[in-house]
């Protein structure tokens, strides 16, 4: 579907829409209703299943959304939290370099200084987005953390996280406490991170307020966790930074012992296949449509050694765009907070030697997620709009009708309950055509029905028995109305990896 389209379609079925919506909106900042809430604790869950539970040593924590300044002058981000700004000095309107660059450097402007940025600007005679003025300018690079007065006299600095990453690293020695002192020591954080930026777009994948799931796996550098095993011969979808760096583009499919042959750490790979199978595997995205970009040592994040973006093709937002990523961070955090400390962030490897754990983090975007699986598996089949996401990821895991709710609604009525009770997500609809209704649940991506009718209050052989329609096939079967929960629970269960 086409952006507008879907964005319609998600906003009608109550999905999603913008924060203050009766206002007009406010920018880069958006609400979920019932569907979108529920989606989106079904894709926390089933990462939180995939990443956190493929270790007992792996845990996830609720931090404080807000912390005080001397964190992020300690982790660099008040330093190096940027994004190059490009202002119009005709309309005074203020974008993105990257936005505004897109056609004519569509690979980014990651690592380029701000008279680089200039120069290609100049150079490639493009015009102010808004008004098509000519006269646009590069300023210093704009932080995008949102700074907040903080304490009864509001003179101190507070800020609200711009990653949450960094509440994983003041965490790390009371979860080293907490945990049995060993490594590998996984710190999950499922939340909320902020970003002033320049000009939110693109929805969902440009946002103000959004959530991200990061699980930071902190290990000696000397015993890295993670080897190949069995998936040695797992065709990896990779772009290097040194093939894009000569002009070619094209995504290559080494395995990942060839990845590793080429130079790259076994545990590096080994959580990229983890990364793979989860967005191919879990999520359903196609495999042709996924791809991990290599950032180059001048384009990577200021804390990383290592970095792949695990990119995903939007065919609503017109390319490829990141999801998610590897990022190997070695010590760089850990030190930084142990210098601005003061508190020595050094463990025992358990033979009298210290050591500060490394980190590699899996980093991956909640919101951006969900509009990919609507991007992806919402569509037509003919004269009907089905969202196929995977069972376990719908919203509402079954429709329950009453043919004719004069006569079949309490029967109807009480399954659903029955079936809520069971932990089964179920919505009882009596309204319009049955047609309808099924309609109605193939757009909300509700992967079964259930019908009620004359047979099934009747004296019959069939006493007692609903018909279930599956979304994809139409197939339906017949069975008895106890036997219901049992037959869906397989299908709602989240995946969950094997022991690395």
């Amino acid at each position: 579907m086409k952006l507008d389209e879907l964005y319609a379609l998600l906003r009608r079925r109550g999905v999603l829409w913008p924060t203050a919506e009766i206002y007009g909106g406010a920018q880069g900042l958006y609400d979920y209703g019932p569907l979108g809430a529920a989606l989106k604790r079904r894709i926390e869950d089933a990462w939180t299943a995939w990443f956190v539970g493929r270790s007992p040593d792996y845990y996830r924590i609720e931090p404080a959304e807000l912390v005080p300044e001397a964190v992020v002058r300690a982790s660099g981000h008040l330093e190096n939290f940027t994004d190059p700004e490009i202002t119009c000095d005709s309309c005074q309107a203020h974008f993105r370099a990257e936005t505004v660059l897109e056609k004519v450097r569509p690979d980014g402007v990651d690592g380029l200084a701000p008279h680089q940025i200039e120069e290609v600007v100049r150079a490639s005679n493009v015009k102010c987005p808004n008004c098509g003025s000519k006269a646009l300018s590069v300023p210093r690079p704009f932080n995008l953390m949102f700074d907040v007065p903080f304490g009864v006299g509001r003179a101190e600095r507070a800020y609200l996280l711009p990653e949450t990453a960094q509440a994983s690293y003041l965490a790390f020695a009371r979860m080293w406490e907490v945990g049995r002192k060993a490594l590998p020591l996984g710190i999950a954080v499922v939340g909320r991170a902020f970003r002033n930026e320049i000009a939110p777009r693109q929805l969902l994948f440009r946002m103000r307020s959004f959530t991200q799931a990061e699980l930071q796996i902190f290990f000696d550098p000397a015993a890295p966790p993670g080897q190949l095993g069995a998936s040695a011969s797992e065709k990896v979808p990779v772009l290097r930074a040194d093939r894009r760096e000569r002009g070619e583009g094209s995504t290559e499919h080494p395995s990942a012992a060839e990845l590793v042959a080429s130079g790259l750490p076994e545990f590096y790979v080994d959580h990229l296949v983890h990364m793979l199978r989860f967005l191919r595997d879990v999520l359903g995205y196609p495999a042709e449509r996924i791809r991990f970009l290599e950032k180059s040592e001048k384009e990577r994040a200021f804390y990383n050694r290592l970095q792949f973006d695990a990119e995903l093709h939007i065919e609503s937002l017109g390319g490829f765009k990141e999801v998610g990523a590897v990022h190997y961070r070695g010590d760089y955090d850990l030190r930084r907070h142990s210098e601005g400390s003061g508190k020595d962030l050094s463990v025992s490897r358990g033979n009298g030697e210290r050591v500060v754990p490394h980190v590699l983090e899996l980093t991956f975007g909640v919101d951006r997620n969900l509009w990919a699986l609507a991007d992806v598996h919402l569509g037509k089949d003919g004269d009907r709009t089905v969202w196929r996401l995977p069972s376990y990821l719908a919203p509402v895991a079954v429709g329950v009708f009453p043919l004719i709710p004069k006569e079949q609604a309490p029967f109807a009525d009480r399954l659903a309950r029955e079936l809520l009770a069971a932990g089964i997500e179920a919505e009882y609809d009596q309204a319009s055509s049955i047609g309808k209704r099924y309609a109605r649940m193939d757009e909300a991506g509700v992967p079964f029905c259930t019908t009620v009718d004359g047979a099934t209050v009747g004296e019959g052989p069939e006493r007692g028995t609903v018909t279930l329609r599956l979304r994809d096939s139409k197939a339906q079967e017949r069975l008895p109305a106890s036997e219901l929960a049992g037959r869906l629970a397989p299908s709602l269960r989240l995946p969950r990896p094997n022991p690395p």
